[in-house]
């Protein structure tokens, strides 16, 4: 299991986390695509949007191994705005390719791709006001 270097291991002063530090050893969790309700939590939404900042930051528009990301915080934002990367996408593998959407992670976080962007990966900021 590839393990991403420098990317975001939980959502700051939460328990919601972005990645697993090592391989379950009967497979991967399989991504699905998990529907996002209006009425989730603040911090919830909130841990979908700087996730999805941090694959932007790490990964841009280019294909990305699965590798270490949780499979669980990746299902928020499967088959939407994070789409496979190859057509013989195997949805329980660390080593599936995966790509983001653009024109669809905009118009879902238009926050992440402003250009005055003041979203911070790192830091103790208050994550659950909104």
């Amino acid at each position: 299991m590839l393990k991403h270097r420098g990317f975001p291991g939980r959502l700051p002063s939460s328990d919601l986390q972005f990645t697993i530090r090592r391989a379950n050893p009967k497979g991967a969790t399989k991504l699905i695509s998990r529907e996002r309700y209006r009425d989730r939590a603040a911090i919830d939404r909130r841990a979908d949007l700087m996730f999805m900042a941090a694959l932007w930051q790490h990964f841009g528009d280019q294909p990305f191994e699965r590798g270490n990301l949780d499979g669980g915080r990746l299902s928020w934002l499967f088959g939407r705005e994070v789409v496979p990367a190859e057509n013989s996408f195997d949805p329980t593998s660390y080593e599936a390719l995966l790509k983001i959407d653009v024109k669809k992670a905009m118009a879902s976080f238009p926050e992440v791709f402003a250009d005055d962007s003041d979203l911070e990966l790192d830091g103790d900021d208050d994550w659950g006001d909104e």
